[in-house]
């Protein structure tokens, strides 16, 4: 879902899969993507909407994804949990330690 915000409203499978890899500098499956695409749209942290066809993809459509209101308070939620988690671990997570 941080991706998909990233791609502040162009998110489509290439640039949402672009900015995964380049944040954590690891390559990631197409299919990763669209699965995990589906299952927050199932859960309806994610929508999705068909663009307009285009020629260059033999006049098929992008599919773009925006992150729901319930997406972003679960977002924050992780945010609030992963801070409280790490409270405390400041000199152990610390990377010039």
């Amino acid at each position: 879902m941080l991706a998909v915000l990233q791609c502040d409203g162009e998110a489509y499978t290439v640039p949402i899969r672009r900015t995964l890899e380049d944040k954590a500098g690891r390559r990631i499956s197409r299919g990763a993507v669209h699965t995990t695409l589906e299952r927050l749209e199932g859960k309806r942290l994610l929508t999705s909407r068909l663009g307009e066809p285009l020629a260059v993809r033999g006049g098929r459509a992008r599919r773009y994804y925006d992150v729901t209101p319930r997406g972003v308070e679960a977002l924050r939620a992780a945010r609030v949990a992963l801070a409280r988690l790490s409270s405390g671990l400041e000199s152990l997570l610390d990377p010039r330690r």
